[in-house]
Order: structure tokens, then sequence, then C-alpha cells
């Protein structure tokens, strides 16, 4: 069958690309190669609790054999929305912790939802001190269309006139509690800011969605709408223009490339039940697979043009992985505020933006730079359940709420290093006859040196704020643990050294785009997925406009 447009990929920026298309008019096309995830009945574990669960939301000895990646991520309550390591093999060449979810709105239902945009501090990065090539866009290219999805998506923040985070179009933030509050005030005497998180949970009614019920089960998928995600907000926009066809259990394959029109046609998929072969043609292209698959797909997609995989002229397909750290951090005790406490489950925590290597502050013994995260609360039976004990006086000291404490860690900047990358071991096809996937990744001296700063400034702030036993630590997690992967097609102006244009272009072959973290041509600091959002929908303009001059 033939369509406009062909988009491979259901989650945040596959159902941005199908949302914009079918409302451009496209007749549109969109393969996901798991299952159906239909809003809002298709979210079994929503509204139970916690002892309506088999094992109180423990994975079992089973659940972490067969799947001893993904296990890290779900718990009992969401881990039909994560793949099967046993069904979905890939090797690490050092480790490195891949997340997925093969379902229609892909990890949308599990994202973490903090949306920041990046600013020519981020743009301009590589270009100044010489790790990767140059963004061929900046923050003017991308602010009208950082307007336009985060007016659709709802994020709720509050705005700071910060050049390192550029503000936003803004829902009413969540508030801070009284210890979050407490260091904010203190360490705004220093110049740095703490602010609640920007995230996409909607704190009031918005485009039919929302508001958030404050339940904090963001995870097992929202019935209420109350925060963004493919499944409750872009395929729904996507399917109310009539132009929107949905196949789930799709495996696409190979992109199929004409040497006679030096275009992609369509592609190649298989079935993901019958193992059938079926293939799908369009005049354009967008994959949004992931970062990882995405990048798999075209690798895979071989032709005499391009033996090394679609459009890899320049061999950096595959190259400059990255992923943040977010490994490092301190906590600590604040004996004041025995009178105060606080209601409800926000679904978020506070922000600290980016203080290091700024126009104005001296420079750091480390390139680039890092944001805090953090949360305050006050400790619960949660804290004491190892505790000796029984009776009544016992439960009355489980429930009795125990001094506030703060966590905050670090989220920093990986450097593009061409060394990080993904290849094909053709050798070790899997069940749909995909070849196996090798991660090769590991953080390097600057990310590492970046830690150290992070653990001495967070206890720093906390101890100057008045915090006790304040303890710094360092998990060692490694890469791909943030669930922030990008890189391996990057954006470029040279043909020679990128694979997209400024515009997410395949160089060399124009009909194809890609708009999700593949493209990123840095990694900045801040969580990604805001900015492929903005990209998605500044791409699909530009297609769709390059349809109607017939220059695709």
């Amino acid at each position: 069958m033939t369509y406009d447009a062909i988009v491979i990929g259901s989650g945040i920026s596959g159902g941005w690309a199908a949302k914009e298309l079918c409302e451009r008019g496209l007749k549109t096309l969109v393969l996901e190669r798991g299952r159906d995830v239909r809003h809002p009945v298709d979210y079994p574990t929503a509204m139970l609790n916690p002892w309506d669960f088999d094992f109180r939301l423990n994975n079992t000895i089973v659940d972490i054999r067969k799947s001893p990646i993904q296990s890290m991520g779900f718990d009992e309550s969401t881990k039909h929305f994560y793949v099967s390591d046993d069904e979905h093999p890939y090797t690490q060449v050092k480790p490195f912790n891949w997340f997925r979810g093969y379902q229609v709105g892909g990890r949308s239902l599990i994202w973490g939802r903090q949306c920041y945009r990046l600013s020519d501090l981020d743009f301009e990065a590589n270009s100044k001190d010489g790790y990767g090539v140059d963004w061929p866009i900046r923050y003017a290219d991308l602010k009208p269309w950082y307007d336009y999805v985060e007016s659709f998506v709802g994020i709720s923040g509050k705005a700071e006139r910060l050049p390192q985070l550029p503000d936003g179009v803004f829902l009413p933030p969540m508030e801070l509690n009284c210890v979050e509050q407490h260091l904010a005030d203190e360490i705004r005497k220093t110049g740095r800011v703490l602010t609640a998180a920007r995230v996409a949970n909607l704190t009031k009614g918005w485009k039919g969605r929302g508001p958030c019920q404050y339940r904090n089960l963001c995870a097992r998928g929202c019935p209420y709408g109350g925060y963004f995600s493919s499944n409750s907000a872009t395929i729904p926009a996507a399917f109310a223009t009539g132009n929107l066809s949905l196949r789930p259990f799709s495996v696409a394959k190979e992109l199929i490339f004409d040497d006679d029109t030096q275009r992609v046609s369509g592609v190649r998929v298989v079935d993901a039940v019958t193992l059938e072969e079926v293939e799908f043609f369009s005049r354009i292209l967008f994959v949004n697979a992931s970062t990882i698959n995405t990048t798999a797909l075209l690798l895979a997609s071989k032709s005499n043009r391009f033996p090394n995989g679609l459009g890899n002229d320049s061999g950096q397909l595959g190259r400059n992985l990255m992923d943040h750290h977010s490994s490092a951090g301190a906590e600590g005790v604040y004996h004041g505020f025995k009178d105060r406490f606080y209601k409800g489950r926000r679904p978020c925590g506070f922000l600290i933006p980016r203080y290091r290597n700024l126009e104005k502050s001296p420079p750091a013994s480390f390139l680039r730079g890092y944001q805090v995260q953090g949360v305050g609360g006050r400790e619960g039976w949660q804290e004491r359940k190892g505790e000796p004990g029984f009776g009544r006086g016992f439960k009355e000291r489980l429930v009795t709420p125990g001094d506030w404490k703060i966590w905050m860690g670090g989220w920093g900047e990986c450097l593009p290093n061409s060394n990080n990358r993904i290849t094909l071991d053709e050798t070790q096809p899997d069940k749909w006859g995909m070849p196996r996937i090798i991660i090769d990744f590991a953080f390097g001296e600057n990310e590492e040196v970046m830690q150290a700063d992070i653990q001495s400034s967070c206890s720093e702030m906390l101890e100057q704020a008045g915090f006790r036993n304040v303890r710094v630590f360092n998990y060692v997690k490694p890469g791909g643990s943030t669930v922030h992967e990008m890189g391996t097609a990057r954006m470029g102006h040279d043909p020679a050294t990128s694979v997209l244009n400024g515009f997410n272009q395949l160089h060399a072959v124009k009909n194809v785009f890609i708009t999700d973290g593949s493209c990123m041509t840095s990694s900045a600091c801040q969580n990604p997925s805001l900015t492929y959002m903005a990209l998605t929908a500044r791409a699909c303009a530009y297609a769709v406009e390059q349809i109607k001059n017939k220059e695709l």
C-alpha cells in the first residue's frame, strides 16, 4: 500500500510526527513494532492499590532473571510497558543499560516528563570547545517550535529569566515544600536558582486532558490524561484528522532505496506475530524508532549506493552515542519544620539549573556543565520498616513523620565521542531476522571529573543551608541508566562529518527525516524530550512545504 508519509515508531517524537503530518493533510501510516495501547482503557494497573498486587509491587526472581536490565526500571505495576531482555537481547561491549518499551506510545508512557529548553550555550558548545561538530541550528531556529509544542503538551513551571535555561509557555508550577523552599532561599544568596521541576503534568485541565491528580502513578498510564503521552495526546489528535493509519506488531526491517530516484520508496516490515514480510510505500518517511533502533535500521538498510548503511557517506552513522550521567550527588537531614507537612504525591521534584562554565562564572575543571535535580520530604514508615518492634507503640512510631531530608543529584552533559557507538552483528539475527545490536559506550574523564564536582557542590549547598549528616554518593551507573540515549545520526552542516542537515533530513536521501534522539549533535545537560518534540514539529512543517513546492 502507498501513503503520503510513513512514520516508524509511535513514541514521543513518532507521535508528534503523526500529529503534524496528519494535521497538515498527509495520509500517514504509523508503524509500531509492539502491541497497541489505547488510552485510557489499556492501563490495567492504573487504579490498583499496593495490596492488590500478588507480590506487593516487588519483582520476582523470574522477572529479574528474564529481564536483568528492564527490571531495574519496572516493578509489578509497570512491567507490561517494558520489553523482555530474554526476547530482545543486545550485546554490551561495556555495561550499558538499554531500557525499552515496545508498544504504541513507546516510552512516552513511562518517561520522567521533565521538559527543558536548550539554549545557545548548548547549540554553540561544540564549535567553541572543539568536541563534536557544530549544530546547524541555533536557539532562534527552535524557539517558535518550543513555543508551539509547549502550547499543546501543557508544561507546569515557573519563569526564572535564566539565559542558560530559557523560559517557556507554562501552566502554573507545582509548589515546593517547606524544606525545598528553605534550600531555594539559601542558595539564592549565592546567585543560584532552585525552582520546581518543569514537567508535562497538567496543573489544570488542558486540551481536553487532565488535570493531574497528584497520585504519582504516572508510569502505570494515566486514565485522566494528567500527563502528556502519545497515547493521550498526539495520536488521538492524528486520528481526529481522518488521515492516520496505525499498524502495531510491525517490525521495520529495511528502508527500500530506489537507485533510479535516489530516494527511499518505502519500508519492508516483518509482522511481529506471523513473521510475514510486507512492504509499504510513501513519498516521505520519518524514522522515529528511538535512538539506537533508528540507527540500527539505517545501518541494516544497505544497497549498492549505501553499502555501509543508508545515508552513511560520512561514516558517522552509529557513532557519538551519548547519555547523561546521573550518578553523583549528596543528601542531608534538616532538623527544623517539625510542625510542617505536605499533602498529595507531587509527581516531580526540584531543579537547580546549570551554574558551571557560564559566561560570568569562573571556569571549572571540566568542559560543559550539569543541572541538579532533587526532592525533599519527611522520613516515613518506609525508612523504618526494618526496625524491630511490635504493638501499638511500634505502629505509632512508624506512622509519625521523622526528620526532613533532601536528596539531590547532578544530571551531567556527555561529550560527543566517536568511539561511543553502535554496530550490528549480522551473525546473530533475532526471531524477526534483525541483526543483533552491539553497544560500545563508556563515560570519559570529563564526565568523571564533573561527577566529583557534583558531589562537592551539592554537599556544600546543603551544609551552607544548615543541613546535617550530609553524605555524598556516586552510584557509578553505566551508560543508558538515565534513559537519555542520543546521538548516532547527528545533525551538522557538512555531509562529510554528519548524517542529517539542519531540517533533520538525511544529507544524501532527502525524503527521509530523523527527529528522535539519534539526531542530537551534543547532549547538553537538560532532559531532551522537549527538544525532540520541537525538532519533529519543525521538520514536519518543512517536509510538507517541500512537498508543496515539488522539492520532494
